[in-house]
């Protein structure tokens, strides 16, 4: 098989420098590093930060309609917001007309809490070294290889 210098043969590849799916991993790694300290001193985990910030924007979702936001099943989701309940900061209740329902709505504290939360982007955005349009530009980029992934 005749290889071209535009594809390298197969065993050619580093998959820590040429493969994608690395990269994204690997910043995402690079990203929870820079979190944790700023979310630590809230008491937050990363996802719940963004379980807290989600039902900040829209309070009262379903369990299922926080789970779609997040990309999180069921079984991931339903520990994670029954820790944030038991830490006093979401209220979680069966819906009357259908118990299967389970909403999801923030306390004093998570409201406090969220607000408080809302200055780590502006921090993490001083902690890349990269200009927000930037940002913006990769965050574009990024949803459209989501959208593209999850079948369009």
């Amino acid at each position: 098989m005749d290889q071209t210098p535009s594809s390298p043969p197969e065993d050619a590849l580093d998959p820590f420098e040429d493969f994608l799916c690395f990269s994204v991993y690997s910043t995402g790694l690079a990203f929870n590093r820079i979190y944790k300290p700023l979310l630590d001193r809230l008491g937050l985990t990363y996802l719940q930060y963004l379980a807290i910030l989600g039902l900040a924007r829209k309070d009262g979702q379903t369990v299922s309609e926080l789970g779609e936001k997040l990309f999180l099943e069921s079984n991931t989701l339903t520990p994670l917001l029954k820790r944030l309940e038991a830490a006093g900061l979401v209220e979680r209740r069966r819906s009357t007309e259908d118990e299967r329902v389970v909403r999801i709505t923030l306390t004093d504290k998570g409201r406090a809490t969220a607000a408080e939360a809302r200055c780590v982007p502006a921090e993490l955005v001083e902690a890349t070294g990269v200009s927000i349009g930037r940002i913006a530009d990769l965050n574009r980029e990024l949803k459209a290889l989501r959208t593209q992934l999850r079948g369009g």
